[in-house]
């Protein structure tokens, strides 16, 4: 049995051997994938109206690839306060929006208050709008400032209303590789441990996997596995759990990562490919399908 029947008849492989994948044919792997799309989804495709905000580029972190915090490379810094927030946030909502996406940099500026204020008020004001905000980076950069088990900042997260949690800040899970290219920030066990945590509070979240710079295809398979491995099973009925797998691929300009090259259109295509053929079993899947078909 070669390795994609293996992998569609979803044995358990690991890492190593799955990496493998990128040696088949494109429309090999492109055809598995969109038969297991379409068994989950048939011609359907998804969105949703979405206003993305970042309240602040100040950050604390210097993590080697990002072009968006105030460095070097960004000599502009900001930080918005509450009223300038909402008053963005309340133009999209009477535009149509029905979900917020409020993530930022670690501003060492804010006080731990100020983000659970600004949840309130976004819900009070706008109780039916979906409040998707902090990253477990985020979490895990509260817990640490202000001494704070990250379970509490979660659970002060859902009080104050937050409805799911993004998917930022899980890079590549490979230490090796993170600590190269983001070595301040939340490891890849934490961040696993904190969207447990928020899963086993009832609420769902995204994952993402920072692809395409100095990890290897093995690393990337050993995220998606990391990923499959800590999904809740009774995500599928959204009591918490994973809600969507988001590849994204790495941004060469404006950082100091220095990667000379980026992954070929064939590659990142194959990447989409493998991940829903990987995660297949998983209720991950079901927004694989839906990001990306």
């Amino acid at each position: 049995m070669d390795l994609l029947t293996q992998a569609l008849d979803s044995q358990d492989l690991d890492a190593e051997s799955l990496a493998k994948l990128y040696d088949y044919d494109l429309y090999a792997l492109g055809e598995a994938a969109h038969t297991i799309r379409t068994h989950y989804h048939q011609d359907q495709v998804f969105f949703n109206t979405n206003r993305h905000l970042n309240p602040s580029n100040i950050c604390a972190d210097s993590c080697k690839f990002c072009a968006f915090s105030a460095s070097r490379k960004n000599p502009n810094p900001y930080q918005m306060e509450h009223t300038e927030i909402l008053e963005q946030i309340e133009s999209a909502y009477k535009a149509g929006v029905k979900e917020v996406h409020v993530v930022s940099a670690h501003n060492p500026n804010y006080t731990y208050s100020w983000y659970l204020e600004l949840f309130r008020l976004i819900k009070t004001s706008m109780p039916d709008l979906h409040l998707k905000a902090m990253t477990a980076a985020e979490v895990h950069f509260l817990s640490t400032k202000f001494n704070r088990a990250y379970q509490e900042v979660l659970e002060d997260m859902l009080e104050a209303g937050v409805d799911s949690m993004p998917g930022g800040g899980a890079e590549i899970f490979a230490e090796g590789v993170r600590k190269r290219i983001c070595g301040g920030k939340v490891s890849s066990t934490r961040w696993l441990e904190i969207h447990q945590y928020w899963h086993s509070l009832g609420k769902m979240s995204n994952a993402t996997m920072l692809f395409g710079h100095i990890e290897s295809k093995q690393d990337r398979l050993d995220h998606m596995l990391r990923l499959k491995a800590t999904q809740n099973p009774n995500a599928l009925e959204k009591k918490g759990g994973f809600n969507a797998f988001i590849p994204l691929l790495y941004q060469r300009d404006n950082n100091f990562l220095k990667v000379p090259r980026s992954p070929s259109a064939v590659e990142i295509l194959k990447t989409i490919a493998i991940a829903r053929i990987v995660l297949q079993t998983s209720p991950i899947l079901r927004l694989i399908g839906r990001l990306w078909g």
